[in-house]
């Protein structure tokens, strides 16, 4: 299944004193893209919590490659790396909207988190319509 990448542009007040985008920037931008993904691929973020279940981060990695400034328009393509009933990983490459440039790489890792009972839940049970997507949506890492 391709998915188009997100798109943005870096906002002034996500800059630091360098006149960069502040590194802490980049993990709030998965997580615009990951829910971008999810709505792409027919079952939205809202949809899954609707369900009950909610998809905790249990960690996330971040590669700076190049820098990104104020202004910039940015890509953000996103992947299902690994899945399995209780875990799924998310890839994603950062570009330069205009020349292509790898700007950052990264993932985030999460688990399906039943938020009534306030455990972690199998997501081919819970949610097989989702899980199935994901399945779907399976891919290789990304390289550099």
């Amino acid at each position: 299944m391709e998915i188009q990448p997100y798109e943005r542009k870096a906002w002034y007040h996500e800059t630091d004193q360098m006149g960069i985008i502040h590194h802490s920037n980049y993990i709030r931008w998965f997580e615009e893209a990951r829910v971008d993904f999810m709505d792409k691929i027919g079952f939205g973020y809202e949809r899954v919590t609707v369900t009950g279940i909610d998809l905790a981060v249990t960690g996330v990695s971040c590669e700076y490659k190049s820098m990104v400034r104020f202004g910039d328009r940015v890509r953000i393509e996103c992947r299902v790396t690994e899945l399995s009933p209780a875990r799924l990983s998310v890839g994603y490459r950062i570009t330069d909207a205009a020349t292509g440039e790898l700007r950052t790489t990264g993932e985030t890792r999460h688990c399906y988190f039943d938020n009534a009972k306030r455990r972690p839940v199998s997501l081919k049970k819970a949610v097989p319509e989702l899980y199935d997507l994901f399945a779907a949506c399976l891919e290789e890492p990304f390289s550099d």
